[in-house]
């Protein structure tokens, strides 16, 4: 249900969303749970990107991802992020950024799919074996190069049960592995991305043209952290648009 207080402000409209949503939101959420009929803008979505900026109200946790600051003991707790514990970030980042691409590929009408080992693995509150469409991977190949894509951060198939798109997440781990998986893979028609942050798109490029990648090096892409997001924003807004038609 969307938040709607035609007498209160635009800021106060997006603390009241966050509030009913647990005290955090990502864009997508906020623009499902702000109802803008009343905003005189045309951009309202750039509006709340603006409002997030007030660090005196609002602190962001990841790309997309912001929460009150009022907040922000329980909101840490809930994703266990309120210590400085590497490997919780490594687990919340990862399986952030899965949910992000489950939820584009679902808005996009694929079918989606994570490995068995991250299936209880949560995007915020909510279990990625919830979110993906799929159960279990297709037997779309050969056994050894299966049990290899079975291990794959995210697959996109589509309606004829092959694989669109490949995606590993790398946040801290080697690349050239998530690479060595798409080169056993290249044979298949689809696309294949590294996600990471932007921090790491050089060392992406120096071992993509390493010689063992020759064959997949301009099937590859890289794609950032903040523009993953901005992605599924786009989704999200796309998604509200066509529900108002």
């Amino acid at each position: 249900m969307n938040i709607k207080h035609p007498k209160i402000t635009q800021r106060e409209q997006v603390i009241a969303a966050m509030k009913a949503n647990g005290g955090y939101a990502t864009f997508g959420q906020l623009n499902q749970l702000v109802d803008f009929s009343a905003w005189k803008t045309g951009t309202p979505q750039a509006t709340i990107r603006r409002i997030v900026q007030d660090t005196n109200t609002f602190f962001r946790i990841r790309p997309g991802l912001w929460a009150l600051k009022a907040c922000e003991d329980k909101v840490l707790l809930k994703f266990q992020l309120q210590e400085q514990n590497r490997r919780n970030e490594e687990v919340f980042t990862h399986s952030y950024y899965q949910g992000l691409l489950v939820e584009i590929g679902n808005m996009k009408g694929l079918q989606t799919y994570v490995p068995p080992q991250d299936k209880n693995r949560k995007f915020l509150e909510k279990p990625l074996k919830e979110m993906a469409s799929l159960d279990k991977i297709y037997d779309f190949t050969y056994p050894d190069i299966l049990r290899r894509a079975k291990s794959v951060d995210v697959i996109w198939f589509n309606e004829r049960r092959l694989p669109a798109s490949f995606f590993e997440i790398e946040h801290s781990t080697d690349i050239q592995n998530s690479l060595g998986k798409f080169y056993e893979l290249q044979d298949y028609y689809a696309n294949f991305f590294i996600v990471a942050d932007k921090s790491r798109k050089a060392q992406f490029d120096r071992i993509i043209h390493r010689g063992l990648f020759q064959d997949i090096r301009k099937r590859v892409g890289f794609v950032n952290y903040d523009d993953l997001s901005d992605q599924h924003t786009n989704m999200y807004e796309l998604s509200k648009i066509e529900h108002l038609i």
